[in-house]
């Protein structure tokens, strides 16, 4: 079973109010076919289909028809048509689909006058078109598709209310609304009432953004390390070019110590040969008395390979 399927068989049973049950319908109703004569829903879960037609039921005391047929994707899933034929206008009406005996573009006001009745339209919006990717399996990514420009921007503006920050392109012929942060996401699911499938979304997020920050970690040490390796090694053949030349006499007595010990411990880096020298030498030294030292065997080293090359 899909994550979306798990999210939608989870919220499909969720027990509400009357006016967020309208609210609920309205959405899958107005996602769906849709005429003065009919009503057609259409799903593929059957928890969803348990939930629209005890829905009607209880809404309105009509019993929809229910058609059950083999769908014609590639996984053969099940698809479950529900149909109301008988008082579809009053139907439309109390769900703010109709208006003036016309279906509407974007539902009535009524509908969604307050908090819990819009998070409830949302909720029949996930459950009629809605899909969420499963965190573990791949990227973050929530979408609904509509056939309409000016519902999926009414359906943007809704979720933006609770700063989701949701977007929507065209898709081929439809609409494609669709939220990319993982936040942002489990706030969703959140606003749904999806509670089991927040703790499932939340648990994945956190070790998947716990394990980013620890590659994040290793690959900057690894980086920090490298850099550290090939700064010892210049140092190390600066050294070597002074040693060919005339050997490390020609250094001042304290960069002349510094050069030893960074042959002597070619590896390390110079807050450790600085510690290594002080411990040794009983003579403290400083990281950055270790790299003044350095730059002078660096600058003694340029002098004298540019002194060979007029030669």
């Amino acid at each position: 079973m899909s994550f979306t399927s798990i999210v939608k068989t989870e919220v499909s049973k969720i027990i509400a109010l009357k006016q967020e049950n309208l609210a609920e319908l309205s959405a899958i109703v107005h996602n769906n076919e849709k005429t003065l004569e009919y009503i057609r829903i259409y799903t593929e879960n059957s928890s969803v289909a348990r939930k629209v037609y005890t829905l009607f039921k209880d809404l309105y005391n009509e019993i929809p028809k229910i058609t059950v047929r083999k769908g014609y994707n590639y996984n053969k899933n099940l698809i479950y048509i529900l149909e109301i034929t008988n008082n579809v206008s009053d139907i439309l009406k109390s769900l703010g689909i109709m208006q003036n005996n016309e279906i509407s573009p974007i539902p009535e006001s009524f509908i969604i006058d307050d908090i819990d009745t819009l998070r409830a339209y949302l909720r029949g919006t996930f459950l009629s078109s809605g899909s969420v990717n499963d965190p573990k399996k791949s990227r973050y990514h929530l979408e609904f598709l509509f056939d309409n420009e000016l519902y999926s921007q009414f359906i943007v503006d809704k979720l933006n209310e609770f700063f989701l920050n949701c977007k929507y392109i065209k898709r081929d012929s439809k609409y494609m609304v669709y939220i990319k942060e993982a936040e942002k996401i489990g706030d969703f699911l959140r606003i749904i009432n999806a509670s089991n499938a927040v703790m499932y979304y939340e648990d994945i997020r956190i070790y998947r953004d716990h394990k980013n920050m620890t590659n994040r970690l290793n690959n900057m040490e690894q980086a920090n390390v490298d850099k550290m390796v090939n700064a010892a090694s210049k140092q190390v053949k600066d050294i070597e070019v002074i040693k060919e030349f005339g050997g490390l006499d020609l250094l001042d007595d304290k960069a002349k110590v510094v050069a030893e010990y960074r042959i002597k411990y070619p590896e390390v880096s110079l807050q450790e040969l600085s510690e290594i020298i002080s411990y040794e030498t009983n003579s403290p030294i400083s990281k950055s008395g270790i790299n003044h030292r350095i730059k002078k065997i660096q600058l003694l080293a340029e002098k004298l390979k540019a002194a060979d090359i007029k030669k």
